[in-house]
């Protein structure tokens, strides 16, 4: 059986590495002719290369995984779709898709998603390519719906947010910020472990975040919900507030009202 020709396509250098990892862990011969870091890069190796089959990252900056698709049109390859935490694409990817991974992920998931691959090559079927073309048009279909509601006049609030790292401008999903902290006319972005220092006023990004994520809960302190685990009341009417990686923040109690009308009352 020939090797499976794969492309593996991510913006984060660790990601590659484990998918090049679990590559060479599989039974079947694998010849990895082309890792990429961009969309652009991965739409040009593709193109070259014809691979059977191809790893791509969701949310890449400047050219995303849907975008590579689109700029291929017809040479649509079979795609096994990587991603950290996209709920509406997973909802399309379940429908449509060859297969995703969402990290992280384990090695016995990886070989799952690259037998399911292998099968496909070996059925030969047309069907994989179909489906990521009916793919291709739902999400148009809903990114215009989604325009048009914003144009009705809901608010659109800001998902991405360019900071300066390691001397480059990368592009930051808010979604991934556990919790802002004001520095003067400044605010520190921290997410991960790591800090992203942006010139703006907390009062002023807090108008741009979803309301529905993100709460003001001290007056140089911003929280992301989905990252609280605990509250740990304290005898002068403040809180503790303890997020998933075991970042300590204060709530003081000017703010503990609109906490409570967001989540509930807490005895």
């Amino acid at each position: 059986m020939s090797p499976v020709r794969v492309v593996v396509v991510d913006d984060e250098p660790l990601a590659r590495r484990r998918v090049l990892r679990l590559l060479k862990e599989q039974d079947d011969e694998v010849e990895v002719v082309a890792v990429c870091a961009t969309g652009m890069q991965a739409v040009e190796a593709i193109r070259e290369s014809r691979p059977d089959l191809v790893f791509l990252d969701v949310q890449m900056p400047e050219m995303d995984g849907f975008q590579v698709l689109e700029r291929l049109g017809a040479e649509l390859p079979s795609v096994i779709f990587v991603t950290a935490f996209d709920q509406y694409a997973l909802r399309a990817f379940e429908v449509h898709a060859l297969d995703y991974l969402l990290k992280p992920f384990d090695g016995e998931r990886f070989r799952q998603a690259f037998r399911r691959g292998r099968g496909q090559l070996e059925r030969r079927a047309n069907g994989h390519v179909h489906r990521l073309s009916a793919l291709l048009e739902q999400l148009a279909v809903e990114r215009r719906s989604l325009e048009e509601k914003l144009t009705a006049g809901r608010p659109q609030h800001m998902e991405w947010v360019m900071v300066k790292a390691r001397g480059k401008i990368e592009f930051l999903r808010t979604g991934e910020v556990d919790w802002i902290e004001a520095e003067g006319n400044y605010v520190r972005l921290h997410a991960a472990k790591r800090g992203f220092l942006i010139r703006e006023k907390i009062s002023t990004l807090e108008e741009r975040l979803d309301p529905d994520r993100f709460i003001r809960v001290h007056r140089s302190t911003i929280v992301n919900l989905d990252r609280v685990t605990e509250l740990r009341p304290l005898p002068s009417g403040d809180c503790i507030i303890l997020l998933r990686d075991g970042v300590e923040l204060k709530l003081s109690r000017g703010y503990r009202q609109k906490l409570a009308e967001r989540v509930g009352e807490y005895a």
